[in-house]
C-alpha cells in the first residue's frame, strides 16, 4: 500500500473505486454522503485526513449535475480538514463535449466545470480520454491525461487475431484515435463520412476505405445515444464487413441507446467501466465491459509517490 495515501468515492462510481482500492491493496475512507428531502448534498468525512494525500474517485457521469456537486462537496471538506493534496480523479468527465463555442451566446460549459473544480481546492486532476484534448489547459493546476488505449487494445489483440481486421473512425473527428489504434494493431484503417442534420441525430452517407469480406471495429471515444454507432454498423454491412464491432472508452448510453444497440447488426460492443454500468449489462447482451482499475490504481501509486506516469499514457 502507497504511504500517506487515503482513497475516497463520492456515490457516482463506488464499485469502481473499490476495485482500486483492492489493487492498492487498502480501503476507502468512510465518507458519508446523503441528500436532505430539498435536494440539497451532505457531505462528511469520518475519519483523520490532516496531511494524507487523498484522491477522490468521482466520474461526473448521469446525473451529472448531481456528481460534479458532490465531487465539489467532498474537495471542499478534506480542504478545510487539512489534507495535504487533493486529487481529483474522474474517469468520465461530464460537459467535455461543450468545450468551445459554436453558437453565438452560448457557454464554454467544460472549462467552467474546470474553475469549479479548481476553485473547490482541487490540487490535481487524473482524467481518462477526454472528448477534447485541450480541456488539460482549461486547468490551471497539473491534468494527468490517461487514455483506455491499453486496456482496449489487449482485448482486441485477443478476440481479433486475424490480419483481415479494419479500425473505423465513425467521423472525421475521430480519425487520429483511430488511426492510433490501427498503428498499434498493424490494422487498416477506415473513415465513415457522416453529415450531421441537428442534434443527437446523424445520416451516414459513405465509407472512405475498404471493408468489404474484413473484420470492422468501430472506434470512438463515447457512444451517447448509439445513434451514430447503428447506422455506421449498418453501412458497413451494406459495404460487405464481415465481422462488425464497436469499441469505446466512455459508455454514456442515453435515451434508446440500449435499444439501438440491440437492433443493430453490431456482434459486440466493447466499452471500459469508467461509468457505471450494471443496469445496463443486464439489458444488452453486446456490451462487453473492461475494467480501468488498474490503469487507475497504478497511476494513482506514481503520482503518491512523485514518480514519472508518462509511459501510462500511451
Amino acid at each position: 500500500m502507497p504511504q500517506g495515501i487515503q482513497l475516497l468515492s463520492g456515490n457516482a462510481h463506488r464499485e469502481l473505486a473499490l476495485k482500486v482500492a483492492e489493487k492498492l491493496e487498502m480501503k476507502l475512507t468512510d465518507t458519508t454522503l446523503s441528500t436532505f428531502s430539498d435536494g440539497e448534498i451532505t457531505v462528511k468525512i469520518n475519519e483523520n485526513v490532516r496531511g494524507s494525500d487523498v484522491f477522490v474517485i468521482q466520474p461526473t457521469c448521469s446525473p451529472v449535475n448531481h456528481n460534479i456537486m458532490e465531487l465539489l462537496l467532498l474537495v471542499d471538506a478534506l480542504k478545510r480538514a487539512s489534507a495535504s493534496r487533493i486529487t481529483a480523479v474522474i474517469p468520465y468527465y461530464g460537459y467535455a463535449r461543450q468545450d468551445r463555442k459554436v453558437q453565438p451566446r452560448v457557454p464554454i460549459s467544460s472549462k467552467l466545470v474546470a474553475d469549479l473544480i479548481e476553485a473547490s481546492g482541487t490540487n490535481r486532476v487524473l482524467t481518462v480520454d477526454l472528448h477534447a484534448g485541450q480541456i488539460q489547459g482549461f486547468f490551471d493546476i497539473p491534468v494527468d491525461h490517461l487514455y483506455a488505449m491499453p486496456v482496449l487494445i489487449d482485448y482486441i489483440r485477443e478476440h481479433y487475431p486475424n490480419g483481415d481486421l479494419v479500425i473505423v473512425s465513425p467521423d472525421a473527428g475521430g480519425v487520429e484515435r483511430a488511426r492510433a489504434f490501427a498503428k498499434r494493431l498493424g490494422s487498416s484503417l477506415a473513415i465513415i463520412d457522416k453529415r450531421r442534420e441537428k442534434a443527437n441525430e446523424c445520416q451516414v452517407m459513405n465509407v472512405i476505405g475498404t471493408v468489404d469480406g474484413k473484420d470492422t471495429l468501430i472506434l470512438d471515444d463515447m457512444i451517447d445515444t448509439a445513434g451514430t454507432m447503428a447506422q455506421a454498423a449498418e453501412v458497413l454491412r451494406q459495404k460487405g464487413a464481415k465481422r462488425i464491432g464497436a469499441a469505446c472508452t466512455h459508455a454514456v448510453l442515453s435515451g434508446s441507446a440500449i435499444e439501438r444497440i440491440n437492433d443493430s447488426v453490431l456482434e459486440e460492443v466493447i466499452v471500459t467501466d469508467t461509468i457505471p454500468l450494471d443496469t445496463k449489462k443486464a439489458k444488452c447482451s453486446k456490451l462487453k465491459i473492461l475494467s480501468i482499475s488498474e490503469l487507475l490504481a497504478e497511476a494513482i501509486k506514481r503520482i503518491n509517490e512523485e514518480t514519472s506516469i508518462s509511459s501510462l499514457f500511451v
